[in-house]
């Protein structure tokens, strides 16, 4: 009889992580070279098949079981949702523009509600009717759940892109703003339909609106109260370290508080961050702590940021996909990109926002709806069994396909934009 693996302890894991992180980085940049983010799902994933090849022609070193082990006791969906996601949300909050912010508020809350609704009840939708024409009998509420899983663009892969590109300051808000709202929404939305498909019960609207209204209305409140109580312990000393030490206390511990209350954390951090990266940094900390303030943050995005997409291809081990769930697989990827365009579309006509808007600019808005970590980690919340099978290959295709396709392709639709936005402001220089 094998020995069993001692379980890691969570400092080991981490350990784990950041030097395969590295490693793995490191050979992306001298061979590939492909974006960090791409290149380390990749070559994670890569990893992941390496090790089950491996395995085949030498059973006895079990060396997918050994992964499977470590992914286990890293415990994707809780390492995310309750540890990395404050801190990402926050770090990249702090580089949005809040002036342009409030010029385009209005597409950003109908992106960012009204989208990620519509894009949840048309995915759940298209995702029942294709399942019955396959003969796979998913609940429609479980297809509602994926609708809401796989509805919010991961703010990760969004902010990252952003960041490389000098996008438009109208367009880089109107993207970057949906994209850190949305995964609140979204993540309120999932819990509210998973209730529902857990306990069999029959989904009351009235419920879910009230729940969504607590949850999100008490995030943004917190963000609101933990941000302004920083902004003011900022503006009354001069000392980087501590002024960086209240940054990671409003992240830790305004998320801890929402997660307590059970409110919106995500949506918190977004408004904290808004608040700390656009008036702290103005008006309560000196040019040096500003540097070190936004040289700290991006480290620890650059950091957490290998690690997110080096477990996302990591996790493709976790997958042995049936007939039923390559079939899902498919159907998944061109229902969320129809979905997308639908809820992008209707939500910007609603409020006329394409009118004068170049069409290349609103492809940036279609395409630039990329899925990441924040779906994987919602799918891996649900009960193990068939339903989280059929889901977790749909999420999986979704999200890879994001990764490895639409974000690779963003750059040349984002040039795109930028050309036609100048061509345009050039006709009404000289008419």
């Amino acid at each position: 009889m094998e020995p069993a693996m001692m379980p890691a302890s969570p400092f080991e894991l981490a350990a784990i992580v950041s030097v395969t992180a590295a490693v793995l980085g490191w050979i992306n940049y001298h061979l590939l070279p492909l974006p960090n983010a791409i290149g380390l799902t990749v070559l994670g994933a890569a990893l992941s098949g390496a090790l089950l090849v491996a395995n085949a022609f030498a059973p006895g070193l079990q060396l997918d079981n050994m992964v499977k082990a470590l992914l286990a006791q890293t415990d994707f969906s809780q390492t995310l949702l309750e540890g990395m996601l404050s801190f990402l949300l926050f770090a990249g909050a702090l580089h949005v523009n809040l002036r342009a912010l409030r010029a385009e508020w209005l597409p950003v809350l109908l992106l960012s509600t009204l989208g990620v609704i519509l894009s949840t009840v048309i995915v759940g939708f298209m995702m029942f009717a294709a399942m019955q024409l396959i003969g796979i009998g998913l609940p429609l509420i479980w297809c509602l759940v994926f609708g809401a899983l796989i509805a919010p663009t991961d703010p990760v892969s969004v902010l990252g892109i952003m960041k490389q590109m000098k996008v438009p300051p109208l367009l880089q808000a109107t993207v970057s703003g949906e994209s850190l709202f949305n995964d609140g929404v979204g993540i309120v939305v999932f819990t509210i339909l998973l209730g529902a498909a857990a306990s069999g019960q029959d989904f009351s609207f009235a419920k879910g609106a009230h729940l969504f209204i607590v949850e999100a209305g008490g995030g943004l409140l917190v963000g609101l109260a933990a941000g302004s109580i920083a902004f003011l312990a900022l503006r009354s000393m001069d000392d980087y370290p501590m002024e960086v030490l209240i940054t990671l206390a409003v992240v830790m511990g305004g998320y801890a508080l929402c997660n307590r209350l059970h409110l919106s954390g995500p949506l918190a951090m977004a408004v904290a961050g808004l608040l700390i990266g656009n008036m702290g940094t103005r008006y309560a900390m000196s040019e040096v702590t500003r540097d070190y303030l936004i040289k700290f943050w991006e480290v620890v995005d650059e950091l957490l940021n290998a690690g997110l997409f080096l477990l996302i291809g990591l996790e493709v081990i976790a997958i042995v996909p049936a007939l039923d769930e390559l079939w899902i697989a498919l159907v998944a990827v061109p229902v969320t990109l129809l979905a997308r365009t639908i809820a992008v579309r209707v939500s910007l006509l609603a409020v006329r926002i394409t009118r004068g808007r170049q069409p290349a600019a609103r492809r940036v808005l279609i395409w630039g709806g990329l899925r990441g970590g924040i779906s994987i980690a919602l799918v891996l919340t649900i009960d193990a069994g068939t339903v989280r099978d059929l889901l977790l290959a749909a999420t999986f295709a979704a999200v890879l396909f994001s990764v490895l396709v639409q974000r690779a392709t963003l750059g040349p639709l984002i040039d795109r934009a930028k050309a036609e936005i100048d061509a345009s402001k050039k006709i009404r220089a000289n008419p």
